[in-house]
């Protein structure tokens, strides 16, 4: 049988009330007695069930998401999750908002994350500008209490408590691989598009990407990355140049958003042949598989992430380490032939 809080009591030879307030971390217990309790903890092998306790509590955790706003689509389907997430408060015991800030802004996302108050806010789930102020300001969340995960976009050097999100540099190979079997036996160039390289998740895909074709398909060379601020007018101006600017340019991989754009300009160009790679199902993602104009786009679940990011700021706001492998999110990839 697993020792109870009587066991404790009986062992301690204190009450029922003292033990909880040892357990509970609250005042007005001599050090004596605590180390009694302790120690009666330590003998027993008492483990304190923190989730029957919490919900016993009624325990709710204030949890604050800081997503880009504007219209990239990705992000508004996360948004869409979150929202989701806010209405299974009640059962998560949860208490969910969303902050937006402009894309790419490390400055307008500090402003945020210093404006948090640590007493009403337990975790802090955030798509990450990849900036040394940004990394100073989870840092400072850290050291007030407020527990702090990445999504979608990683904070390498940070304090963070967890990543959120799948394996960039894997998704940035992955996209090397099919770029190289889409363009088997051409040789040419591959134009990279980017939204921004100060996002780690866009700096692992180039990375990753360029490591394969270096290795693997030495007849591919890459122009870019072209950085477009994941904007689809940009995205289609920037597209657009560099096709009709160089003709040997046989494939396209978009490592960020503005798919809308990147469409766009092919279908100007029907009479290209080219291998195309992107990320994330979305409508127009979707369509232009459909349609043949993409080859093959790559896909994280964002509802899995948002889920995920609730459960480890849950768990590391209960000093409790998360289960790895339910938080492990994989990479999907997806031609016309299999889209869900």
């Amino acid at each position: 049988m697993r020792p109870t809080v009587h066991d404790i009591a009986a062992e301690a030879g204190v009450s029922l009330a003292t033990v909880d307030r040892v357990l509970n971390r609250r005042p007005g217990v001599r050090r004596q007695t605590v180390e009694k309790v302790e120690n009666a903890v330590n003998r027993l092998g008492y483990v304190r069930d923190v989730t029957a306790a919490n919900l016993a509590r009624r325990r709710i955790y204030p949890l604050v998401f800081v997503i880009p706003a504007g219209p990239n689509s990705f992000m508004r389907v996360l948004e869409a999750e979150i929202a989701s997430a806010m209405g299974r408060s009640p059962v998560e015991r949860t208490s969910i908002r969303i902050e937006t800030v402009p894309p790419f802004d490390s400055g307008a996302l500090v402003r945020v994350l210093d404006a948090l108050d640590p007493k009403a806010v337990s975790g802090v789930a955030l798509v990450a500008t990849d900036t040394p102020d940004v990394r100073a300001a989870v840092d400072r969340l850290m050291d007030q209490g407020v527990q702090v995960a990445t999504l979608v976009s990683d904070l390498p050097g940070s304090r963070r408590v967890h990543f959120c999100g799948i394996d960039n540099i894997a998704a940035g190979r992955t996209a090397g691989n099919l770029v190289g079997r889409f363009c088997a036996g051409r040789r040419g160039r591959v134009l990279v598009v980017a939204g921004s390289m100060r996002v780690s998740d866009h700096m692992d895909r180039a990375s990753g990407f360029a490591a394969v074709l270096e290795a693997d398909f030495p007849d591919l060379d890459i122009v870019g990355p072209v950085e477009t601020n994941d904007d689809a007018d940009t995205v289609a101006q920037a597209v657009a140049a560099a096709l009709d600017a160089d003709p040997g340019i046989i494939a396209i991989y978009n490592l960020g958003a503005g798919n809308r754009g990147l469409i766009e300009a092919i279908r100007a160009r029907r009479q290209r042949k080219l291998a195309v790679v992107a990320h994330e199902v979305t409508d127009h993602s979707r369509q232009a598989l459909a349609e043949g104009v993409f080859d093959a786009v790559i896909n994280q679940d964002c509802g899995h992430e948002v889920r995920s990011a609730i459960r480890v700021l849950k768990a590391h706001a209960d000093g409790l380490a998360p289960l790895s492998d339910q938080e492990r999110i994989r990479i999907d990839i997806f031609l016309k032939d299999n889209l869900p």
